[in-house]
């Protein structure tokens, strides 16, 4: 039974997943899409502020979004998203950590011009298998209201 804008509530916790993320993975993407020493060379990174491999910030981001599609968007009447308030990535994500996606429903509110959909405003956090908070972001989702 797919979850409607009507299903969620402020205050509402979602867990959505975990991800353990890999070496390859980071290479693969930072090969791809943000290839910077850090991202891409453990000896290189190991000179770096970082002191070793660590994912992109964008990777991580995508892993987001993945655990939020699998975890929820999938099950959901989506009509896609307007966009992210806030983005930041808090602390480095390495090989080999287990990822975890928690989201918080902030604020429901019903479309004014288009009465069979509405907005869904939440914070996402991906926690590490530490319970650190290593990204935030607090986005949209547009969702279908349930039909009369």
């Amino acid at each position: 039974m797919p979850r409607y804008w009507e299903d969620f509530a402020p205050g509402q916790v979602l867990e959505l997943g975990q991800h353990t993320i890999t070496k390859d993975e980071i290479v693969a993407f930072a090969r791809q899409f943000d290839p910077q020493a850090f991202h891409l060379d453990e000896d290189a990174a190991k000179a770096t502020v970082f002191g070793g491999l660590i994912a992109s910030g964008w990777h991580t981001g995508s892993l987001c979004m993945r655990l939020l599609h699998d975890g929820l968007v999938s099950q959901c009447v989506s009509l896609g998203s307007p966009g992210v308030d806030e983005l930041r990535w808090l602390k480095p994500v390495r090989p080999g950590d287990t990822l975890s996606l928690r989201l918080t429903v902030l604020e429901c509110v019903p479309s004014r011009s288009k009465p069979d959909r509405g907005i869904i405003r939440s914070l996402m956090e991906l926690r590490n298998q530490h319970d650190d908070i290593v990204v935030t972001v607090k986005g949209l989702s547009l969702l279908g209201r349930r039909p009369a």
